[in-house]
């Protein structure tokens, strides 16, 4: 008999990258394959990178076919045709392209259905003097794609300096690049579209520059974004949990527990990671690193122990 009231246990799936290392191992405590692995895709059912489910009654199952079989009963009140989000770590040992995503209804249009890709960042770690990239200085299409062909990226490119347990939301339409020395953990809509718009002149595995898309980027631009000069958390906690960001995707909140606490949810699901500490979850043992997908069927979440959490749902 299936035991619907459980947290659901993922297994990563890990991406190789021209620009990762290997702290999703030293510091994180995962076994990766070899070489320079860039992405930890730790709840995802995106066809990319479909997590399977580790235990429990549904053992074995990739997070698609759970969401396509069982969704009535475990996520309820869930209308998406997909699971809608996904939570990865990004290891960056060296620059991030300089990139821009597109929103639902261009991506739906012209990339076969997709979702845009909204997204947002929260700084694990990072070097003393490390930096992103979010926003650009352009305030048209012609403008950008003057600069662009001029090169005038640091004229372009709002640069801003970071430092663990920044935070920063990225809209589709912002033009944005993670840099060397940042491990961060992001939500997102469940998307792989990417458009870049600068890439250092890199050369890929075959030796050859990495494919720009310029003309795409030029018409998803916000124009009218506010580039951030910080990404210092300003929202006020409350109980140990702080909002980070609410929108029509997603709804991200840090959570701090130290001792026996019970977390209340009402929607279809809760994504809980673990950026620090140790102890369970609904008597799950987690630890630095741990990710949990809590259905519908379980609206109180029983947590234990001194824990750091990100938890994002719908």
């Amino acid at each position: 008999m299936q035991n619907l009231a459980q947290p659901i246990v993922l297994k990563p799936v890990f991406h190789e990258m021209i620009w990762g290392g290997r702290r999703l191992e030293t510091e994180l405590g995962y076994t990766i394959p070899d070489g320079p692995i860039g992405e930890c895709w730790a709840i995802s059912a995106h066809p990319h990178g479909d997590c399977l489910i580790a235990g429990g009654s549904f053992d074995g199952m990739h997070l698609s076919e759970l969401w396509r079989e069982h969704r009535h009963e475990l996520f309820p009140g869930a209308d998406q045709d997909r699971f809608p989000l996904l939570v990865k770590i990004i290891d960056a040992a060296a620059d991030l392209s300089v990139q821009v995503h597109p929103n639902d209804e261009y991506a739906t249009l012209h990339e076969h259905g997709s979702l845009g890709k909204r997204e947002c960042w929260y700084v694990l770690d990072c070097d003393d003097d490390a930096t992103i990239v979010i926003g650009q200085r352009a305030k048209s299409r012609a403008e950008l794609a003057q600069m662009i062909e001029e090169e005038r990226w640091n004229e372009l490119l709002n640069e801003v300096p970071i430092q663990p347990g920044d935070f920063f939301q990225i809209d589709p339409g912002t033009v944005h690049a993670i840099k060397a020395g940042t491990l961060i953990l992001e939500v997102q809509q469940s998307s792989d579209i990417t458009y870049r718009l600068f890439d250092y002149n890199r050369k890929g595995a075959d030796g050859k520059t990495r494919e720009l898309h310029i003309a795409q980027s030029l018409d998803v631009v916000d124009y009218t974004h506010e580039a951030p000069s910080s990404g210092a958390i300003q929202a006020i906690e409350h109980d140990g949990i702080t909002c980070l960001e609410s929108n029509e995707s997603y709804t991200v909140e840090l959570i701090r527990t130290n001792g026996s606490r019970i977390v209340s949810h009402s929607e279809p699901f809760l994504c809980i990671s673990v950026i620090g500490g140790a102890g369970t979850i609904c008597g799950e043992p987690v630890q630095l690193g741990s990710h949990v997908l809590i259905p519908a069927t379980i609206r109180n979440i029983e947590i234990e122990g001194e824990l750091k959490l990100i938890t994002c749902r719908p």
